[in-house]
């Protein structure tokens, strides 16, 4: 398994970067740059493969395509990346315990890597005009972008081949470059009076009727032939081709490509993104022609660039998420609250800011997915209301919204709030779900709930959890159920297993909650084994504690 040639000692590679283009270089050099392990992983396809010459990248005009694309691979391997010569067949997504941990990219040769992100630069295809000659040309006399190719052929013959709307605008580009350019109407749409005058003023002759051939002479092409046998001669040919994305390998994550539209007209296919190159799943970027068909060379690079500096930036709110959490096993949020002093005012506004800067650092933070523990005890329970405390981006919320409940879902972050409404309009439940912003040592909302839940409710900042979990428990309506489950034990990567800092057991956690027996009934108090990667990605168990008691369908509260 070629994982376990790549960092399975130290858990799954950093990034896998599926095609080894000009952009998927460019992602890696930046990854491998910020120490991140990457393999990049390319079928030897590229799109200018055909092209004898790269232009308009600075300093490297005209460089031969194979030449750019053996320099990026020498300096990606300079900095520790590996590359590999092969096929993606496909990539699916790893889960432990209902939670995403990765990716798992399968090749054509029965190999796999695991990695925790994924930047696809596969590039497209040009798929031609099934015209004779054309296909045998392309990339020679017969080409598409005037600033890739127009100083090549300036002050020659140059015909543009007609096939869509854009078939005038490319004739009035390639007069840019020669004085001698023919449009082949073909199959194009009937020029417009405005159109008809441009070309004439610019003295680009319209020539009607199909083409059927090209003719070609000591390997040159020499002309064109129309379907009534009359010969043009030209000396290169200008054609549009469609832009088919090489997507397959995300339609195993659900990633579908949308049209391409260029005046009105569906001209190719793309993988959408946003500006740094992330796509609607999460942990997967794309870059280069697979999402920008327009993009030149130089373009594809760029684009590359910034997907790799966001992927990284990524990757370290992950890595700080981990660290946090072993920081605070260790104790060290106690012995910050000690060396630093009391907080800011009574901690309102820095409760807020810190989950505020906590959500605004990517994205998406969480998975998307509810919590496995919410899923296994609430699954088998009849729809009612529900308060989610501590909702974030809304995983939870919208899970139960599906199942029927009426949600209340809570957060201190107007942003995990903002991504969380948008997401449950998305999936159709917005209907079903009350977002409210609380700080919740200071605002708690208002009635009661047929279930109450509080999903791993911690902070590395001081706050009264005791205090708002005994709020949580008068939120339950007779009859409801209350859901804690909380951190309960070092994580296995902690060198501090002997410190005297106390972890609540589920036992004390249910006393802390000062809840009367005679009111309620406690259905789970236990501690589950769950398991999970380190911030060094090594993989191994943590334990939780699980306390889910049941408010009782009579009278009676919390002891005052």
């Amino acid at each position: 398994m070629v994982q376990e040639t790549f960092g399975s000692a130290q858990g799954p590679i950093d990034v896998v970067v599926i095609g080894g283009g000009v952009a998927g270089l460019s992602g890696a050099l930046a990854l491998v740059r910020a120490r991140r392990s990457v393999v990049v992983v390319d079928s030897g396809q590229p799109r200018n493969a055909f092209a004898a010459h790269v232009h308009n990248y600075l300093s490297r005009d005209g460089i031969p395509p194979s030449d750019l694309l053996a320099a990026g691979r020498a300096e990606v391997a300079g900095y520790g990346g590996k590359l590999i010569a092969g096929k993606v067949s496909s990539v699916e997504r790893l889960n432990s315990q209902g939670e995403h941990t990765g990716f798992r990219v399968k090749l054509a040769n029965g190999s796999s890597i695991d990695t925790r992100r994924i930047l696809v630069t596969t590039g497209l295809v040009d798929e031609l005009p099934d015209i004779p000659g054309v296909a045998e040309r392309w990339g020679r006399d017969v080409l598409h972008c005037p600033y890739c190719h127009g100083w090549e052929v300036r002050d020659q013959a140059i015909g543009i081949l007609g096939t869509g709307p854009m078939a005038v605008h490319g004739a009035l580009l390639f007069r840019q470059w020669s004085a001698d350019v023919i449009l082949f109407q073909h199959t194009a749409p009937a020029l417009s009076q405005e159109q008809a005058e441009q070309l004439e003023a610019r003295g680009i002759t319209v020539v009607e009727g199909e083409v059927s051939a090209l003719e070609v002479r000591d390997d040159q092409l020499v002309g064109v032939r129309l379907r009534s046998g009359e010969v043009i001669p030209r000396q290169a040919l200008v054609v549009s081709p469609r832009f088919a994305a090489r997507a397959e390998v995300l339609r195993s994550l659900g990633l579908k490509t949308a049209d391409l539209e260029v005046a009105g007209s569906v001209v190719g296919s793309y993988v959408p993104a946003d500006a740094n190159g992330a796509t609607a799943v999460a942990g997967v970027w794309v870059a280069g022609n697979v999402s920008d068909p327009l993009a030149t060379v130089v373009a594809a690079a760029s684009a590359g660039l910034k997907a790799g500096a966001a992927i990284n930036a990524d990757l370290i709110t992950e890595d700080t998420a981990h660290d946090v959490a072993a920081f605070r096993a260790r104790g060290g949020v106690r012995k910050c609250q000690e060396r630093n002093g009391p907080h800011h005012e009574d901690g309102r506004d820095q409760t807020e800011q810190f989950w505020e800067e906590f959500y605004r650092k990517q994205e998406q933070v969480w998975s998307g997915r509810a919590n496995p523990v919410l899923v296994d005890i609430v699954e088998s329970l009849p729809p009612g209301t529900a308060l989610d405390l501590g909702c974030g981006e809304g995983g939870d919320a919208i899970w139960l919204a599906r199942r029927g409940w009426r949600v209340t879902a809570v957060d201190v972050s107007l942003t995990a709030l903002k991504r969380a409404s948008d997401y449950a309009a998305t999936v159709g439940v917005e209907d079903r779900i009350d977002f409210q912003q609380h700080d919740l040592a200071h605002s708690f909302p208002a009635g009661t709930f047929d279930l109450v839940s509080a999903q791993y409710f911690h902070a590395p900042i001081a706050f009264p959890r005791d205090r708002i979990l005994q709020a949580a428990a008068r939120a339950v309506a007779p009859g409801g159920l209350l859901l804690i489950v909380d951190h309960a034990s070092f994580p296995f990567w902690s060198s501090h297993h002997n410190s005297h800092m106390h972890f609540s057991t589920p036992e004390e956690v249910l006393a802390e909650l000062k809840l009367s027996p005679e009111s309620w009934r406690t259905e789970r108090l236990e501690t589950r084994q769950r398991q999970v990667l380190s911030p060094k990605r090594q993989s191994g168990t943590v334990a939780d504690n699980i306390i889910a008691v049941r408010r009782l369908p009579k009278r009676g509260d919390l002891h005052e």
